[in-house]
């Protein structure tokens, strides 16, 4: 699973676009992390995004 996700970062993020400098590139990983994790859908979750498989968000119980 590592290596995948290293290799759809290195596609989707890093060289998925053309930055004009490495601090722009720096500037939209947490964007793209967060698309990554929160609307991308992902074979391994049945088409969800991973967020739906993480049970330990703080304040997510009452």
């Amino acid at each position: 699973k590592v290596e995948r996700f290293h290799r759809t970062l290195t596609d989707a993020w890093a060289f998925g676009r053309f930055y004009s400098s490495e601090a722009a590139r720096r500037k939209a990983l947490p964007a793209w992390l967060h698309h990554y994790n929160h609307h991308r859908p992902h074979t391994a979750t049945g088409g969800k995004p991973p967020i739906i498989r993480l049970t330990n968000v703080p304040g997510q119980y009452t």
